[in-house]
């Protein structure tokens, strides 16, 4: 298959603008055009990754559905090319690697510069490789409006000074749209028109992505629907990152996906009542709140999310109302899906980056039980460094995992 790589030779100044593209959607387009103009660009490569690093622990489409999404979504475009030159290449994914591969097929004259989002801009000195990758192309950091930079810069201050990295930031207000949100959309069955090129929309529609024959279910739908309108819409993202990677763990460990999926979506389901609502929902429905929990409320949500999967999404299953119960606090002998919903919420894609999570996901899916004991461990440090009361359920559990991880060692 031709790949617009090879047309880059008499161009002055291209742009590389790299991403899963899962789907591809007009925040995506708009970034890339406004750059382009800002900037002189006279071309504007979209790469679609391949295996990326950073996001492997999330399954992402197969690469030619979001190949041809990307295609169709740029093809109107005389100043946008869309290359394969990543999702033809074995093995992971880096950078570095592709920008190499253009500067040996473009011109010396030819300015490269590298668009990305400014939140991963903070993630760069993780890149493969870092040093050669800022010293031969440039960065154009896209934000939203109202981004701090000055914060983003401060941090980035050692980077600059050992690289000489020239950060180019270009406001983009479409960028309030996200892959996640309509990936998410498309499982509670609420409209995406608008936020992508018809062209991708009707694309996704004829091939059924972003949802498993289970999940096309009304029981699951009707979860969805409802979770959308009384999460929040970073809560309902997170509870969609815990469910997929409550079934990705599931089939690993050889647990029902459904109830894996079920448990994940419903696990903050209570989340994101106040004080008020909180306190007035266990009395309605029977739930006791220890003195610990009353004094520090934030730990009764996954008590009173099981009654409220069972009062108000119809679960009965003891086993999905337990692993939902304990999913904050977690206990001693859990079940294996109390294992995986715990574990899935401290790991699931959309967590930010915070020390052991790479860790946890790795014992998550090699040793369940070192898994557990390693996020019960991180849970409490956090938590004794916030002078917080530590439960005696975490407390129970930590000991139990501990033991039974020194003694498998």
């Amino acid at each position: 298959m031709r790949d617009e790589i090879l047309d880059l030779k008499d161009y002055k100044k291209i742009a590389v603008m790299g991403g899963t593209f899962d789907p591809i959607h007009y925040g995506h387009l708009v970034a890339a055009e406004t750059v382009r103009h800002r900037l002189g660009i006279e071309k504007v490569l979209f790469v679609p990754t391949g295996r990326p690093p950073h996001k492997n622990n999330r399954n992402v489409e197969h690469d030619e559905h979001r190949y041809l999404m990307t295609v169709l979504a740029t093809a109107n475009n005389p100043y946008f090319n869309v290359s394969r030159i990543e999702i033809d290449r074995p093995g992971m994914t880096y950078t570095i690697d592709t920008i190499q591969s253009l500067k040996k097929i473009c011109s010396d004259e030819t300015e490269i510069f590298f668009i990305t989002g400014a939140d991963a801009i903070n993630e760069i000195m993780t890149w493969k490789r870092v040093g050669e990758l800022l010293r031969i192309c440039n960065f154009v950091a896209v934000t939203r409006p109202g981004y701090d930079k000055d914060s983003l810069l401060r941090n980035m201050t050692g980077v600059e000074n050992d690289y000489r990295i020239n950060i180019t930031f270009i406001e983009v207000p479409a960028l309030a749209i996200s892959s996640t949100d309509i990936r998410n959309r498309v499982i509670a069955e609420i409209p995406i028109k608008y936020l992508l090129p018809d062209e991708v929309e009707q694309y996704i529609i004829k091939f059924g992505l972003y949802k498993t024959a289970f999940e096309n279910k009304p029981f699951f739908t009707f979860i969805n629907q409802k979770l959308h309108t009384v999460l929040t819409p970073e809560r309902f993202a997170h509870t969609q990152g815990v469910a997929y990677e409550a079934v990705n763990l599931a089939k690993v460990w050889g647990v029902s996906a459904e109830k894996a999926y079920i448990a994940g979506l419903l696990h903050d389901c209570a989340k994101d009542f106040d004080d008020k609502e909180t306190l007035s929902l266990c009395y309605d429905y029977g739930v006791e709140l220890d003195e610990i929990i009353k004094r520090q409320l934030y730990l009764a949500h996954s008590f009173l999310g099981a009654a409220v999967a069972e009062k108000e999404y119809l679960v009965t299953d003891s086993e999905i109302l337990n692993a939902i119960k304990y999913h904050t606090t977690g206990r001693a002998e859990m079940s294996f899906l109390e294992k995986i919903i715990y574990i899935a919420d401290m790991i699931e894609p959309n967590r930010p980056f915070y020390s052991g999570i790479d860790d946890i996901r790795k014992a998550a899916y090699e040793d369940i039980d070192k898994a557990v004991y390693l996020a019960l461990k991180q849970t409490v440090d956090f938590n004794n460094g916030r002078n917080r009361i530590i439960h005696p359920l975490s407390v129970l559990a930590m000991n139990y995992y501990e033991n039974h991880f020194i003694a498998s060692k």
